[in-house]
This record gives C-alpha cells, structure tokens and sequence, in this order.
C-alpha cells in the first residue's frame, strides 16, 4: 500500500505538472490579448489587432495542450483517489462541474469565434468575443482555486452520518478567506508568465532584426503588464497568501521559512539548507527581525516554529516544502528587478538596443514556470499529511483496489505520452513565432 500510494502521488503530481504548464500561459495571455484588442480600437491601430491574432494563434495551440493534459488528471480521481472522491464528491464535484460546464464552454466557444469569426463579427463584437475568452479562461480558474482552497481551508460542508462531506453552504465554498488570495496570486503568476513569453518572443525578433515593429509592441505592453504583476505577486496578493498560512496552516508556515524554533523578533532567511537531524537551518543567510515585521508589523512579534507543534502534524517533506517556498519567492525577486530595470529603459528609449537585456528575456522564459509551479508545490507540500486538512489525511484517499504495479505502469505511460505532447507543443508554436505576426498582416492583404 506505501508503494501504490507514492506511485499515485508521484502520478498525479507529474501529470498536474505537466497540465498547469499550459493553463497559465492561456490565462495569462487571455488577459494581454484582450488589452491588445482594446488598444487596436482605441488608437485605431491594425498593429495591435495583428499582434492580438498572432497570439490568439498561439493561445489555441496552448488551450489544447491545456485540455489534453487536463483529461487524465479528471480521471485520477476515479482510479488512484477513489476513496477521496468518494466522501468529497459531493463538495468538488460541484465546483469541478461548474467549470466543464460553464467556464470550458464559453471559453472554446468564443475562441472559435475570436480566431475565424473577425470578419462577420466587426471590432467591437470581436473584442467582446476576446473578452469572452478571458472570462471563461478566468472563470474557469476561479472553479479549479475554489476546489483547491476547500482542501486547504475546508468550508461551508457538513460531515454526513456516513462519513461523506455534503455540500451545506454555497456562499461560504465560494468566499472561502484562502480562494480569495490564491486565486488573484494565481491570476498575476499567469500575467507574469505571458509577460515574459511576450517579452521573450519580442526580444527575439529584435535580435534576429526580424519583425522588429512587432518585436518593440511586444516588449512595450510585456514589460508593462510584467512589472505591474510581478509587484502584485509580491504584494498584497503573496503577502496576503502567507498571512492566510499564517493563520490557517501555522505549522506550514514555519516549515516552509525553514523555522524550527519559536522566536521573538524571528529573521527572514535568504538562503539556508533545513537539516531534519539537527533540527535548524545550516549555512543561513538572514535579515534580522524581518519575519516578524512582516508578518505581524512588528520587529518583536513572537513567530510559532515547528517545535510548538506535535511532530505527526508537520509537513511531510519539510526541505521540499522550504526549497519551494524560496525557489518561488527567489524568482519573484528577480523578476520583479528585471522588470523595473526594463521599465526604466522603456522610459528613456533605450530598452530596445540594450541586447545584454534582450538576451535575459530570452533565457528567461521557462523561469516563471519553474516559479509557478514551485509554488504550487509550495501549496501542496505545506498541507501534506492531509488530503482534506485537518479532515482527511492522504493515506485515506487513496483507492484499495489500485495495485502499486498498475500505477507505475500508467506513470511511465503519461511520461512517455507527455513528452510527445511537449515536443509537439514545442514544434506548433516555433512554427508560428518563425512566421511571425507579418504572416497574419499578408494573409488579409
């Protein structure tokens, strides 16, 4: 059972993976394509009608790599966590439904019309139907974060006679204190993913000199839209977040600042490798009474670390949970410097020919990934033991009729099949970047 259990885990937490790869740069560019729209009838402008194309092309590439990659982690429910959909269902199944039934549907409905029906519809219906996009891309993250925060932060249910949760208040699932932050933390890592996409693609059209007219758009509104949601990520939305760990997951928290101790006047560690035998940080690179002050405004407020609390309670992976807390805010730093270094030279007209920076762009694209997902590793390893915090811990959800041998095999199954897919992905979307946004000009001249 200890094996099928971490193959369903390694399973499930691969093929999610793997998935969010694409759901964030669709929500993210969702967003930017509807301001490129905006601005093309504003300013009368064909450019940024051309650009808001080029990327709707790109964004139909991603959404099915999106969809494909969802299906198999709808299906995990049933196989690997039977046990945990059989006394949840009635609490994730309504928010699950909700956004195949709703938000999937006018989402791929009204990118049909954004990408063939320009012509029929005019500017203004066909920016309504971006925006229909956005909405529905939107909406279906708000359905997905609702069903993850009831997992952390379990509100508005009842436990019935049989054990099974039955959904009691629908207003408090959805208003749940821990999806509010989450989801608008999760929305501005989308941004600041398409951000950085747009901005990598831009810089390499100015570097090849290919499409530079095009190339200096891109960079413009990514560095615009970048710097803006990198500061959002940090604050209020990331601050908010760790209060909410604060509050909600005590014991989360101070794994993941790595602090094993409780201290008055707690530093904020930089840079420190957690030693689970000797219980503290090693080699620590700290700022004195940080934690504290931001937490608590106060240098001197009292920070609870792991020892406060019994030790079956704590996060399992301690150092995954802390390397993935600082991996994640590690890069958010780096992106939010990058970003306020490029606005300035966006300034003074001078971010165009500075090609040391073009080229951070460029090598910098996989890294909001890797943020995004750090954090969601951060999110998932923080509630570890539990499925259903404090509810339901993670050895009660798993199927017992689904052998170790099984789950192995499907693993390395959707490893061999996702890393077709990735190829593929990869191919599709070069293909378009190599064309470029001038493809999209001459095929309506």
């Amino acid at each position: 059972m200890e094996d099928a259990l971490l193959y369903s885990r390694l399973q499930f937490a691969f093929t999610i993976t793997m998935h969010y790869i694409f759901p964030q740069l669709t929500m993210g560019l969702a967003f930017l394509i509807v301001i490129m729209k905006s601005l093309a009838l504003w300013r009368k402008d064909d450019r940024f009608n051309h650009a808001a194309k080029f990327w709707g092309k790109i964004f139909a590439i991603n959404f099915v790599m999106g969809v494909v990659t969802g299906i198999p982690m709808e299906f995990q429910f049933g196989t690997n966590w039977a046990k945990f959909s059989e006394l949840s269902g009635n609490v994730i199944g309504q928010t699950l439904a909700m956004e195949g039934m709703f938000s999937f549907f006018l989402e791929s409905t009204f990118l049909g019309l954004f990408l063939f029906g320009e012509k029929r519809l005019g500017p203004k219906l066909h920016l309504l139907a971006a925006f229909c996009v956005f909405l529905g891309s939107w909406l279906s993250g708000y359905f997905i974060v609702v069903t993850h925060a009831w997992m952390q932060n379990p509100t508005g249910y009842e436990m019935l006679a049989d054990g099974k949760f039955a959904l009691k208040s629908f207003s408090a699932l959805f208003t749940n204190p821990w999806a509010t932050w989450e989801y608008l933390h999760t929305m501005v890592g989308a941004i600041i993913t398409a951000s950085f996409v747009m901005a990598g693609t831009g810089a390499f059209y100015l570097l090849q000199q290919k499409h530079t007219g095009y190339g200096r758009l891109f960079l413009k509104l990514a560095v615009i839209s970048g710097v803006i949601s990198s500061i959002l990520a940090a604050f209020p939305t990331g601050d908010a977040q760790a209060k909410n760990m604060v509050r909600y997951q005590p014991v989360s928290f101070a794994a993941m600042e790595g602090l094993f101790e409780t201290e008055r006047g707690a530093g904020i560690t930089l840079i420190g490798q957690p030693n689970m035998k000797t219980r503290h940080l090693d080699n620590p690179l700290e700022v004195p009474a940080m934690l504290s002050f931001l937490t608590y405004a106060s240098f001197d407020a009292e920070i609870k670390g792991l020892d406060a609390f019994p030790e079956e309670i704590w996060p399992t992976n301690v150092p995954g949970l802390y390397y993935g807390y600082h991996i994640m805010a590690g890069l958010g730093t780096i992106f939010i410097a990058v970003m306020l270094l490029a606005a300035v030279l966006l300034y003074r007209d001078r971010l165009f020919t500075k090609r040391w920076l073009l080229w951070v762009f460029l090598v910098l694209i996989p890294f909001p990934y890797i943020a995004n997902t750090a954090g969601w590793y951060t999110a998932e390893l923080g509630r570890q033991p539990w499925l259903i915090y404090n509810l339901m811990r993670t050895t009660e959800g798993i199927s017992p009729t689904v052998s170790d041998g099984n789950t192995l095999f499907t693993l390395i199954g959707f490893a061999g099949m996702y890393f077709l897919l990735g190829v593929l992905f990869l191919v599709l979307v070069g293909r378009e970047i190599h064309k470029g946004p001038e493809a999209v000009r001459f095929a309506e001249e």
